[in-house]
């Protein structure tokens, strides 16, 4: 068999798996199919399932296909001229490979990621891992119930420099209020 004859062969492979993982409906199996089904797609179609693939991904407990689907989807946007919008999944992927302790995944998502013109300081990106030494030491004192002007005051810094730094943890933490800074900043 010459290699068209099995790249036809692996599209149909991949559409019958794709198929079967529709009619069993559990969201990794259809992620998975759908991420399979896109590396063999012609065209744009593969974009289009691995679109798919991340939102069901999203909505389901497998951290680590929603990982490799995030990660295929960033590097098909690269691949393809897109280097802005593949920013965004590859910088999910590896922060879910990370927790996952998937680290080639998360070594080449990283390469990526960089390829995308994007600097990155730290591999995570949520969470409490993800703070800066500054954003950390500012979050423990507001999380021990001191007000934006001592905290500012404690560390020489401006009022200003104190609320840009809650800011930035608040949206790394995923919280909105600094009733729950303690809460999360010990998960």
């Amino acid at each position: 068999m010459d290699a068209r004859g099995l790249t036809t062969e692996a599209r149909r492979l991949a559409a019958e798996e794709l198929e079967l993982a529709r009619a069993f409906g559990a969201p990794r199996a259809l992620g998975a199919a759908l991420c399979c089904a896109a590396r063999v797609a012609q065209g744009d179609g593969g974009i289009g399932l691995l679109h798919e693939a991340v939102a069901v991904l999203d909505a389901s407990a497998a951290q680590l296909e929603r990982a490799r689907a995030h990660a295929a989807l960033g590097a098909v946007l690269l691949r393809d001229g897109a280097p802005e919008a593949a920013r965004e999944p590859l910088r999910v992927a590896i922060d879910l490979a990370h927790r996952c302790g998937a680290n080639a995944l998360e070594d080449a998502t990283l390469a990526d990621l960089r390829a995308t013109g994007a600097r990155p300081r730290r591999r995570v990106t949520t969470g409490a891992g993800a703070l800066t030494p500054s954003e950390r030491r500012i979050a423990d004192l507001a999380a021990t119930g001191q007000q934006n002007r001592e905290i500012a005051e404690a560390l020489f810094v401006t009022m200003a420099t104190v609320e840009f730094h809650l800011r930035n943890a608040y949206r790394k933490l995923g919280i909105a209020s600094r009733t729950q800074l303690a809460g999360a900043l010990a998960g």
